[in-house]
């Protein structure tokens, strides 16, 4: 008269098997959720750095290209000074060589 207790296994109840295997995909789920939006949160910073550099690149270039135009106007500025100043020269020595050929000095041509 012996009693005999039998403990329930796996293979009798199925679903105690199931809900482990899906408590673990869950838990993997939830860990592979975690890792994706620690991701996003990276990739959403590094686009605000890259964001910042840009603009700052931007604001830049901006600024040279108002440098450059500063630049370009004051060479046009300096460029027409210097003709003048060429032009009067050529007149001024124009002027010279008719004074000293009126005074009949021989002046040698330079040309």
């Amino acid at each position: 008269m012996f009693t005999t207790i039998s403990l329930p296994s796996a293979h009798k109840y199925p679903h105690h098997h199931d809900s482990e295997v899906l408590r673990r995909r869950n838990e993997e789920l939830e860990k592979e959720i975690k890792k994706s939006i620690e991701r996003e949160e990276k990739m959403r910073e590094e686009l605000n750095k890259i964001w910042e550099r840009l603009r700052v690149a931007e604001e830049a270039e901006e600024r040279l290209c108002s440098q450059l135009g500063e630049l370009e106007a004051e060479a046009v500025d300096q460029a027409r000074a210097y003709r003048t100043r060429v032009l009067n020269l050529m007149e001024q020595l124009s002027l010279a060589q008719k004074l000293l050929e009126s005074a009949s000095i021989s002046v040698p041509s330079f040309q």
